[in-house]
Parts: C-alpha cells; sequence; structure tokens
C-alpha cells in the first residue's frame, strides 16, 4: 500500500501530507495541486498518463512527431487535456490505488468479487487547523487502536517515516523524507505553499502530546513512564536546528556527529576533520 501510493503521488498532481495503513482500512491526508497540473506542458502529462493507463494511437504519433493532420493533432491535444484534468482528481487517485490493490488480493486469495467494502469516503480539510488536527489524527491510529505504544512504532504511517528519516545515519542530513509532503513552515504570501505550514519539530510535540491523552473513546495512548520523544530517539532538537540553519558553515570537509566524523577520518587517513564546531545529533 505505502509503495502504491508513493508511487501514484510521483506520477499524479496529488501530494501525501499523512498515511496509516492499518489491518483492514487504511488514511490518507492529500493536497490536489491544480497549480502543479497546469505548469506541465502536454508531453510530459501524456507520459506520466501512460505510466499508468494505455495511451491512444493519435497521442503517440503526437509524441512521436509524425506528420498528422490538424484534425488529429487537436484530437491528441484534447485527449491529453482530458488526462491532465485527471491527473490532479481524487476519484482517478483512489481507483487507481483500490484496484491495483483488490486486483493482488484476489490473485492471492484466488477469488473475484469486490475486495473493498464500498467507495472511499472523502472530508474537506478548508484551513491548516483543520489540516493539523486530521493529519495527527491519522498518524495516531495505530496508537489509539493500541497496536503500537509510540509513534515512531507505528508501521506503515507516514510519522514512522518522518522519524526514520530524522534518525536514519545515511538521510540524518535530509531531515525529511522525499516521497511525502515536507513541512516547509512557512506559506508564501499570494503562492502555493511548497509544503506543509508548520515546522517538523513542532508537529512533532503535538503528536506526542496527543498521543499521551487518555480517551474513553479510544483503546490506547502513549504510557506515562515512556520517555518523550526526543529523548527516545537520542535527538537533540537544537543541534539539529543549528545544523539546518548554518550546515555550510558548520561542516566543510564532511558532515555528521563526533562518532560518525572519526570514522570518516580514520577511512581517508585524516588525522583531524574541519569543521567550526562539535556537534552532537545523537545521545552516546
Amino acid at each position: 500500500m505505502v509503495d502504491r501510493i508513493t508511487r501514484l503521488a510521483s506520477v499524479f498532481a496529488i501530494d501525501i501530507c499523512a498515511y496509516a495503513i492499518m489491518s483492514n482500512h487504511y488514511h490518507l491526508v492529500l493536497r490536489v495541486n491544480q497549480h502543479q497540473a497546469q505548469q506541465w506542458d502536454s508531453r510530459e502529462v501524456a507520459l506520466r498518463w501512460m505510466q499508468l493507463f494505455k495511451g491512444h494511437p493519435l497521442v503517440d504519433r503526437y509524441l512521436s512527431d509524425i506528420k498528422t493532420t490538424q484534425a488529429e493533432k487537436d484530437k491528441a491535444l484534447e485527449l491529453i487535456e482530458k488526462w491532465r484534468n485527471r491527473l490532479f482528481e481524487l476519484g482517478w487517485f483512489m481507483r487507481c490505488v483500490n484496484e491495483h490493490i483488490a486486483v493482488q488480493a484476489n490473485k492471492k486469495d484466488n477469488c473475484k468479487g469486490r475486495f473493498w467494502e464500498g467507495r472511499f469516503k472523502s472530508q474537506a480539510l478548508h484551513d491548516d487547523t483543520a489540516l493539523l488536527a486530521c493529519m495527527a489524527y491519522v498518524d495516531l491510529n495505530p496508537v489509539w487502536a493500541a497496536i503500537a505504544d509510540t509513534p515512531e512504532n507505528s508501521d506503515f504511517t507516514s510519522i514512522q517515516q518522518r522519524i526514520k528519516a530524522l534518525t536514519s545515519a545515511k538521510k540524518a542530513l535530509l531531515l525529511q523524507p522525499d516521497k511525502i509532503l515536507p513541512f516547509t513552515g512557512y506559506k508564501p504570501h499570494g503562492k502555493p505553499s511548497p509544503g506543509l505550514p508548520f515546522k517538523l519539530f513542532d508537529y512533532l510535540n503535538l503528536v506526542e502530546w496527543i498521543g499521551r491523552c487518555i480517551r474513553e473513546d479510544k483503546r490506547g495512548f502513549i504510557p506515562p513512564d515512556i520517555k518523550p520523544m526526543f529523548k527516545r530517539l537520542n535527538i537533540n532538537e537544537d543541534g539539529w536546528l543549528m545544523v539546518v540553519k548554518d550546515f555550510n558553515r558548520h561542516f566543510i570537509n564532511a558532515a555528521g556527529s563526533p562518532s560518525k566524523m572519526k570514522a570518516w577520518a580514520g577511512k581517508n587517513r585524516r588525522k583531524w576533520c574541519c569543521t567550526h564546531m562539535s556537534l552532537q545529533l545523537y545521545a552516546g
């Protein structure tokens, strides 16, 4: 499921804000990016569409620059515009998710018929508050269902993917995964937001705080005896913010925690690494 939705997000003009894949259902928080779809030229629209569906002979000829009549060219462009509209339509995105999974499941179970109980249900999120609340609700689904005790242990969720990217040694300097919409912390005036208009650490703190609340309508919550998230993950928040703000100034030859820098120096036969600070991103 995760592979499928991220694959589709790379084709459609639809961004993934949050997701949670549960045992018998799933949740998605999506951003329809119509502005992005309108910026694609006709060739890119056609090539994107044909990654998922069979094309059309007239479009094939148009893309191949084969001499065609004006009527054939107009028809090809008409088809491409129809595909463009579908590439930012929620219904087509969900169709590509559900049909693909249904075919795979029926093949595995050697059966036919309906796989999903019914059509997907959607809710419009009209402001940032609604978006933030919905994302936290989705990311905490496994905790509230008592399947996991913490967000980082919640398998097949966007928050686990974000935390893994944050703590991974290979991706530590990227901070955020590249297949889901990143937190940018701002919204340009009069322009489409390049990402989620919140700060990553603020969001993680919010999810942690909400997850510790005991609710009568939910089975699970983050136990009170578990350490706060950043202590559990051995992340120094101040250190992260400092390295992101002035990355080029802090690191010159290489970048990483002291232990990683020491290993890099030994491998490259260096007795020292040229940095302007000693940064403890991880404890120990």
